[in-house]
C-alpha cells in the first residue's frame, strides 16, 4: 500500500517540476522497502479441482435433460453421484442396435451353415465326377479288343470326364472365394453393428457423472430461462456446458499478481498473512510457492505484474474457491532493504 502512496504523490507533484517529483519518489521507496511488507491482491483457488461439464454423446445432438444433481456445497466421497441426464433415447438406441446385431449374428451363422452345405455337395460332385474320370480311364484301356466306333466313344467319354473334373474344381474354387466374401460382408455389418451397441452402452455410461476424487461441490451458473443461475432437475443443457465444479477443501491456495520491482525478492518458502475480503477478521497464514517467469500487462498499460501462486498452511471453512483476498508478503531484510 506504500507503494501506491509513491506513485500517487509522483502523480501529484509533476507539475512542480522534474527534481521534485524524483527526490519524494526515491524517499517513500526507501521508506515502503523498510517495511519490509508488500501487499497484493488475488483470489482463493483450489490445488485439485475438476470442472464437471454436460457428456457429449456420441451419435447424438441436441440438448440433454438433468434428471438428479448434488446439491450445492455438499461434500462427496471418491465415486459418489454427482449428476445424472435423462438416458430413454439411449436405451432405445441400445434395443435397436442390440436387435439388428443378434439378427446379424444369426445371419452369419445361417450363412456359415449354408456355405458348409454348399461345400459338402461340391465335393460329392467333384468325387463324382472323378469317380466317372476313372471308368472312362478304364474303359480306354479296352481299345485293342474294341471297335473304332466304342473307342471313339470311350475317347469321348473320358475327355468329357476329364474337362468336367476340370471345370468343377475350377467352380469350386471360385464359389469357394464368392461365399467367404459374402461371409465376410455379414461380418463387417455385424462388427459394425457391435461397434453402434458398444457406443449406446458407453453413452449411457457417460450420463450418470461420478467423483473421481473426493471434495466438495460447487454448482456453475448455466444459461436457463433466459438467465443465469444453477442449473436444476428437468433443465435442458447443451453438452459440453459446466455444471458444477468438484475441489479440494483440504489444500488452497491464492494466486495473486506481484510487481515486477517485488518479484525478484521473492524466494522459495517466503511467509505471507492472506486476509479474505469477505470475512475481514479472519487471518490465515501461507508460503510463496512459485511464480510465473513470464510478466503480463493490461492493455495499454506499461506496469508489468507476474502471477505467483502461495500455499495456505491450513483449512478452514471460510476458504472457498473465488474469494477475493489480500496478502501481505513479509520481504526478507536483505532483499527489502535493496532498491528495486
Amino acid at each position: 500500500m506504500a507503494k501506491t502512496s509513491v506513485y500517487n504523490s509522483c502523480l501529484h507533484l509533476k507539475i512542480f517540476g522534474t527534481f521534485c517529483v524524483v527526490a519524494i519518489c526515491a524517499l517513500e521507496v526507501q521508506s515502503a522497502a523498510a517495511d519490509g511488507t508488500v501487499r497484493a491482491t488475488g483470489t482463493i483457488q483450489p490445488l485439485q479441482s475438476l470442472t464437471v461439464q454436460v457428456p457429449l454423446i456420441e451419435g447424438q445432438g441436441g440438448n440433454l435433460t438433468l434428471t438428479k444433481l448434488i446439491p450445492n456445497g455438499a461434500t462427496v466421497r471418491e465415486g459418489e453421484l454427482l449428476a445424472e441426464f435423462d438416458e430413454t433415447k439411449e436405451l432405445q438406441a441400445l434395443r435397436d442396435a442390440s436387435a439388428k446385431f443378434e439378427d446379424l449374428s444369426h445371419q452369419v451363422d445361417q450363412k456359415a451353415a449354408e456355405h458348409r452345405n454348399n461345400a459338402a455337395k461340391r465335393a460329392a460332385d467333384l468325387a463324382s465326377a472323378e469317380a466317372d474320370f476313372g471308368k472312362a480311364q478304364i474303359e480306354m484301356r479296352k481299345g485293342p479288343i474294341l471297335s473304332d466306333i466304342d473307342r471313339e466313344k470311350n475317347q469321348t467319354k473320358l475327355d468329357d470326364a476329364r474337362e468336367h473334373v476340370a471345370s468343377l474344381a475350377i467352380s469350386s474354387r471360385f464359389h469357394e472365394e464368392a461365399e467367404a466374401a459374402e461371409s465376410r460382408i455379414l461380418e463387417l455389418q455385424r462388427d459394425r453393428q457391435k461397434v453402434a451397441v458398444d457406443r449406446a452402452k458407453a453413452n449411457i455410461r457417460k450420463l450418470e457423472l461420478r467423483a473421481p476424487f473426493g471434495g466438495m461441490i460447487a454448482l456453475q451458473n448455466v444459461f436457463r430461462n433466459n438467465s443465469m443461475g444453477h442449473a436444476q432437475e428437468g433443465d435442458q443443457l447443451w453438452p459440453g456446458s459446466p455444471v458444477l465444479r468438484l475441489f479440494n477443501p483440504h489444500e488452497m491456495e491464492v494466486v495473486v499478481a506481484i510487481e515486477e520491482p517485488d518479484v525478484a525478492a521473492l524466494t522459495q518458502g517466503t511467509d505471507a498473512t492472506v486476509h479474505l475480503d469477505a470475512f475481514p477478521d479472519a487471518a490465515f497464514s501461507a508460503r510463496f510457492e512459485m511464480a510465473s517467469p513470464f510478466a503480463t500487462s493490461a492493455l495499454e498499460s506499461p506496469i508489468k505484474t507476474f502471477s505467483a501462486r502461495f500455499r495456505l498452511n491450513q483449512s478452514d471453512p471460510h476458504l472457498l474457491p473465488d474469494l477475493s483476498a489480500a496478502v501481505d508478503i513479509k520481504l526478507s531484510a536483505t532483499k527489502a532493504g535493496a532498491p528495486k
